[in-house]
């Protein structure tokens, strides 16, 4: 008797309950990876050459006995449901849109799917207002009552999976090639139960402080194993203590938890604004300055720098996420989206939740009470959270020459433009008063609240 598990976003053997469910009741299991056209279709270079790789990682914790089939998931399940005498079918639970309507669609072709389990610590939708049993529309108090709510322990890692070995035409491992220059981040459970261990030697305990200091590995870079599901969310808060510390990444995976959330109860917020009103506002049309954004030229070097890194590593600095993001909705007066879509072609780690919100928060479209008041100077944030220049120089050389005190504002300096770095696109100060004013036309009935 043989169940299947279908990997998805859960490319991993340790810590996965779907896995151990169809285990429990099989003599042996079918590891199937649905390769799906639409999906790649829309997925950015970067993100399928590391899916690639990952998949050759659970391939071989598992003995070289994935499936890997590209079809139509109905025909696939239904082609092995035959061939193998399948009694049952083990997924993890999908929340966001394209996955549980999948899901649907499967189910509704008469093919029964056991879930146990789902990519979060708690599920979307079982963290609600005590009051009126409502979804939290804003992250503290989601957080509180998260945390109250609690998760389960990591699920054990089994020793001896036994499954059959593939035919050839069921061993279709993708050929997606990694963008020439571009080095992301090792691929697989092992290499992402090495980064945690590493990150909790050495920069968990210090992670409140260096957590936003783009020049310093100060973060876990667990966000790409997250996506693919390499590392579940459980094994990283399991030996969390009660330090600030140690708190404040337990925050982070809490954001991860409440855009989940956020999603799973506004579907549409992916690509439409949570707060209606901000469509009425007037944005400029993407050009010249869009296209600068997009290439790191837009003559701030700590937006440069950050968007660099994007397009070479396939990740950004959570910090510096958020001053592009607000530098292309505040200081060019563009619509979010652009960004957003901009984000999920470059990003490794792109997860259709975090990084929507993510954008709608800065952009002060999305869950914060009052943001759109909220406009990052990308000079005073560079000064901030890159003191030294380090990050600015590792990704903009035409700036390496520039002394800390210079490379914030090389415009000021006569050395500043000598290799040919960009003038800046906009005036910042200018820039974030029209953004203000622009805001008061959609809110012309309400005083302007103080900064």
């Amino acid at each position: 008797m043989r169940n299947i598990i279908w990997f998805r976003r859960d490319l991993r053997i340790g810590d996965h309950p779907a896995l151990l469910a169809a285990m429990e009741n099989s003599d042996e299991i079918v590891p199937l990876f649905i390769l799906d056209k639409a999906q790649i279709a829309e997925a950015g270079e970067k993100l399928l050459a590391y899916m690639g790789q990952s998949l050759r990682a659970l391939d071989q914790s598992l003995g070289n006995t994935l499936h890997i089939i590209e079809g139509d998931q109905v025909e696939v399940l239904k082609e092995l449901i035959a061939r193998y005498d399948v009694k049952e079918v083990h997924i993890s639970a999908e929340y966001e849109r394209y996955g549980a309507a999948r899901d649907a669609r499967v189910e509704a072709a008469g093919i029964p799917l056991v879930r146990t389990g789902s990519p979060y610590a708690v599920a979307p939708g079982r963290v609600r207002k005590p009051s009126d049993d409502t979804p939290y529309k804003v992250y503290t108090p989601f957080y509180r009552a998260w945390c109250t709510h609690g998760y389960r322990s990591p699920a054990a890692t089994p020793k001896n999976i036994k499954a059959p070995t593939p035919p050839a035409e069921y061993r279709a491992f993708p050929d997606f090639v990694m963008p020439a220059d571009v080095h992301v981040i090792e691929a697989g459970e092992a290499a992402a139960l090495k980064r945690f261990k590493e990150f909790s030697k050495k920069g968990l305990d210090s992670y409140d402080e260096n957590r936003n200091f783009a020049g310093i590995d100060g973060t876990s870079k667990m966000s790409t194993y997250l996506k693919f599901g390499e590392i579940h969310p459980r094994t990283l808060l399991a030996d969390l203590g009660e330090s600030k510390a140690h708190d404040t990444f337990r925050k982070e995976i809490a954001w991860r938890e409440f855009y989940a959330d956020v999603l799973c109860n506004n579907p549409d917020t992916d690509t439409e604004y949570y707060a209606p009103k901000f469509k009425e506002m007037r944005y400029d049309k993407p050009g010249k300055q869009f296209k600068a954004w997009c290439e790191g030229k837009t003559g701030y070097p700590f937006v440069d720098a950050a968007m660099r890194q994007l397009v070479q590593e396939g990740w950004m600095h959570n910090r510096t996420r958020m001053v592009v993001a607000s530098f292309l909705v505040k200081d060019l007066h563009l619509e979010w989206q652009l960004g957003e879509r901009f984000f999920a072609e470059h990003l490794v780690d792109y997860d259709v939740a975090s990084n929507a919100h993510g954008w709608q928060w800065t952009a002060g479209t999305g869950t914060d009470a009052s943001p759109y008041y909220r406009v990052f100077n990308p000079i005073e944030q560079g000064r901030r959270f890159d003191e030294n220049g380090d990050y600015i120089r590792k990704y903009v050389p035409e700036l390496a020459h520039l002394s800390a005190a210079e490379i914030h504002e090389p415009w000021l300096f006569l050395d500043g433009y000598s290799h040919n770095y960009p003038e800046r696109i906009v005036d910042h100060a200018v820039e974030r008063i029209e953004s203000l004013e622009r805001l008061k036309e959609i809110k012309a009935d309400k005083p302007e609240k103080p900064l």
